[in-house]
C-alpha cells in the first residue's frame, strides 16, 4: 500500500479522480439519452432486459448493484413511458417480473447510436491499445466495487 505524502492532496489522488470523471461521464450519459426520452439509468434497465426480457424485480436491482427502491422507480418511469410492463409473479404475490413491450424492444436502435456516440466523444482521444488497458483497468474496479466478475455480465 501507498504511503499518504505529509501533505494530502486530493487532487492527485486517483479516487478523486475516478469520481469526478464518474459524475462528468453520467451527466454526459444523461444529456445523451434524454434526447430519446430516457434517464440515464433507465438505459440500465433496459439494457438487462434486452440480455434476458422478463427478469425478476429484485434481479435487476441486484444486476445494477442498486436498491430496490431505486429500481422500482425507474422501473416506474418505463411502465409510464410505454416501454416494459411489470407482471406479478403467480406464486409469490410480493414478486414481479418486468418484460419489454414493442417499444421497448424497438428503443434499442436509438439507444445503440446514442450510446455509440457517447463512446466515441468519450474515448476519442484514446487509441485502441489505451482503450483496451482502460477497458480491463475500470473491469476490475468494478469488480473490486461489487464483487462480481465482469465476466458475470456477458
Amino acid at each position: 500500500m501507498a504511503s499518504r505524502p505529509a501533505e494530502f492532496v486530493f487532487e492527485q489522488t486517483i479516487s478523486f479522480v475516478l469520481a469526478r470523471t464518474s459524475t462528468a461521464f453520467r451527466n454526459s450519459l444523461e444529456k445523451s439519452m434524454a434526447t430519446i426520452g430516457l434517464h440515464a439509468g433507465q438505459a440500465f434497465v433496459l439494457i438487462e432486459l434486452w440480455k434476458r426480457n422478463g427478469l425478476r424485480q429484485i434481479d435487476i436491482a441486484s444486476q445494477l448493484n442498486l436498491a430496490a427502491p431505486t429500481v422500482s422507480k425507474m422501473i416506474k418511469g418505463l411502465v409510464e413511458i410505454n416501454l416494459i410492463r411489470v407482471q406479478k409473479v403467480d406464486d409469490d404475490a410480493r414478486s414481479t417480473r418486468v418484460f419489454l413491450t414493442d417499444k421497448g424492444l424497438a428503443i434499442r436502435a436509438e439507444v445503440e447510436t446514442q450510446w455509440h456516440e457517447l463512446e466515441e466523444y468519450t474515448l476519442g482521444d484514446l487509441n485502441e491499445t489505451e482503450r483496451l488497458i482502460l477497458f480491463e483497468l475500470l473491469s476490475k474496479l468494478r469488480n473490486t466495487y461489487t464483487g462480481r466478475d465482469p465476466e458475470e455480465d456477458e
